[in-house]
């Protein structure tokens, strides 16, 4: 029959498919048809049964290993896959060494039980990593994944404890027996359990997965106990009817591994699982480790077989070591992630406090404009008429005492003036037209300016501009009023003083440029109300209090951000940061997005 004859039988099947399942029929065909070739312990038939069944898991873990290197998100996981699958092989490659190769049966006990059994755990180290759950950065090892690992200890303990001591310290082939089959016919219910529960909260294709490796474990389990059965009624031989079911599954679950990648598993997001089921494996790996010297205890008062007895306590005393280990482990990571968690909400609290303050900031500056427009405009005129008459009365003819008065009067009212044009140019403040600025040459600009009305011998200004700075998008004039304030604070500071230097630094650190202006003076009594309106330090009629309020609207308005601290050894030092070539201004969700993370 032609492949597309078979694929109109079995549509809902693609052809790709049809190519795995055919030859997969055809070589199951032809294993069943073995026994009826070649008799029971035949040399032939042995060799085919030993030789296809390990050719296949040798396949499988070609297949693992495989997925392991092309996706890394998932390396984890197929590398236990890989594990389990290469020392279920070596099982196997074990029954060809003896039966094949040494022409011996395979002897009661047989080493390759240990490693029958041990080729679960990967499997289920595997599942336990969870790898359809994407986690973060700083999730690097999961406290509940090494809790699981903790309890697959606990689990090769248990048959340490349980089935050596029958198998090599004192010979008995039936407790051996049965207490293998049990322990092994749970360690594979185990598994199943995990995958149910895992097709039960998953979606997609990561459920299609886990339900394809169910049927193929679950095929692979009730065979297996067949087999065993098998065993003891001495109805079992290599490439008898009963390894047909076996090596199905084993195919069966190649052709999974095989899909994986078609099927782009990639770990997704999920919900937050409940407190309970999170801390399951807590609470079991807790149990494991109480569980471990109350049977080191049984064993202690309870097993008549001194070497028994003495082999079990053995086992016990190393568990507890390793387990111990482990435990210290998992406690060194949670205290490590509980310091992570505590030092970054302290850090998002003193950002968000930040952004709270700038944003209070913000509003009292805003307000503030408004309310000294209106000063500004109801001032203006009775002002302007008390000039004009005091300047008319200078020019008049009066007493010299009463022209000191009306000087006085007059000078009081120009300073008054500059008060109100102060305020009025603060209340006007807006968005002015911008552009790509090079902020060296503007930097440069306000400290000439700034130097002239230097005290010479008194104040010194160093300047240092790294070279190829990036540009900026800014108000040329807007940043050379924000330079020219700062340096005239630091210069009033300085000259109050005695005398110092002022150290301007202007460098690139990551997307912004910075402007540091830090000076020897006596520091800033109170450096968190520098920026409110009308707080000043200086003396009756040299400062309104305006210019750093208003240099702060401007660098809010370039999307920057200003600060101000005292240096440890004197001084004060201001930083502004801008942002490089960012067109547009930053609203308040974007500066409490850039404070927060």
């Amino acid at each position: 029959m032609c492949l597309p004859a078979v694929t109109k039988i079995f549509g809902f099947m693609s052809p790709k498919t049809l190519r795995w399942i055919i030859p997969s029929a055809a070589l199951l065909l032809s294993y069943a048809a073995l026994p009826l070739i070649f008799h029971r312990g035949s040399f032939a038939l042995t060799a085919i049964g030993d030789i296809t069944c390990t050719a296949v898991f040798a396949g499988a873990t070609i297949v693992a290993f495989r997925n392991a290197v092309r996706d890394p998100e998932t390396r984890a996981f197929w590398g236990f896959m890989t594990a389990g699958c290469s020392i279920w092989a070596t099982n196997l490659g074990l029954w060809v060494y003896v039966e094949v190769l040494q022409r011996r049966e395979i002897p009661d006990p047989f080493v390759g039980d240990i490693v029958l059994f041990l080729h679960v755990v990967p499997f289920i180290a595997a599942v336990a990593l969870r790898p359809h759950q994407a986690r973060s950065q700083n999730d690097k090892l999961h406290l509940g994944t090494l809790s699981f690992f903790m309890l697959l200890i606990w689990w090769i303990f248990i048959y340490a404890f349980t089935i050596f001591p029958d198998e090599y310290v004192v010979l008995n082939k039936d407790l051996y027996t049965n207490n293998y089959d049990f322990l092994y016919a749970m360690e594979s219910f185990l598994l199943l359990a995990i995958l149910s529960y895992f097709i039960f909260k998953t979606r997609g294709p990561w459920r299609k997965f886990y339900c394809y490796l169910f049927a193929g474990w679950a095929l692979y389990s009730l065979t297996s106990n067949l087999i065993n059965r098998a065993i003891l009624r001495n109805t079992y031989y290599t490439g008898s009817i009963y390894d047909v079911p076996l090596l199905g599954s084993s195919l069966f679950l190649v052709w999974t591994f095989t899909q994986a990648p078609k099927w782009n598993l990639k770990p997704e997001p999920i919900e937050a699982p409940s407190l309970r089921w999170s801390r399951l494996p807590t609470r079991l790996a807790m149990l494991a480790m109480l569980s471990a010297p109350m049977m080191g205890i049984w064993a202690l008062l309870w097993d008549p077989i001194p070497q028994r007895r003495r082999f079990r306590l053995y086992v016990t005393f190393v568990t507890l070591l390793v387990l111990g280990f482990f435990l210290f482990l998992r406690q060194s990571l949670l205290d490590s992630e509980l310091l992570r968690l505590l030092a970054e909400s302290q850090k998002r609290l003193e950002n968000l406090e930040r952004v709270q303050n700038k944003l209070i900031q913000r509003e009292k500056l805003a307000s503030l404009g408004q309310l000294a427009a209106g000063v500004a405009h109801e001032i203006n005129n009775p002002l302007a008429a008390i000039l004009g008459y005091a300047e008319l009365l200078t020019n008049a003819d009066v007493q010299s005492e009463q022209k000191v008065m009306v000087g006085k009067i007059a000078q009081q009212a120009r300073r008054t003036r500059d008060l109100v044009s102060r305020l009025a140019n603060f209340a006007n403040q807006s968005p002015t037209e911008k552009s790509l600025v090079d902020i060296g040459v503007l930097l440069r600009r306000a400290i000439q300016i700034e130097t002239l009305r230097m005290q010479e011998g008194k104040v010194r200004v160093s300047l240092e501009i790294e070279p190829h700075l990036p540009k900026i998008h800014a108000s040329d004039s807007q940043v050379v009023q924000c330079f020219i304030q700062i340096s005239s604070n630091a210069r009033d500071a300085l000259v109050e003083a005695g005398g110092g230097t002022l150290a301007v630094h202007a460098y690139q650190d990551a997307n912004e440029v910075v402007v540091k202006f830090s000076d020897t003076g006596s520091g800033i009594s109170e450096p968190d109300r520098v920026f409110d309106p009308f707080y000043t330090t200086k003396t009756v009629g040299k400062g309104t209090g305006l210019g750093l309020s208003a240099t702060y609207g401007i660098m809010q308005d370039h999307g920057g951000q200003i600060t101000c601290e005292n240096h440890p050894e004197g001084g004060a030092i201001f930083m502004l940061r801008f942002p490089i070539a960012k067109a547009g201004m930053t609203t308040d969700a974007e500066l409490v997005n850039t404070y927060l993370h």
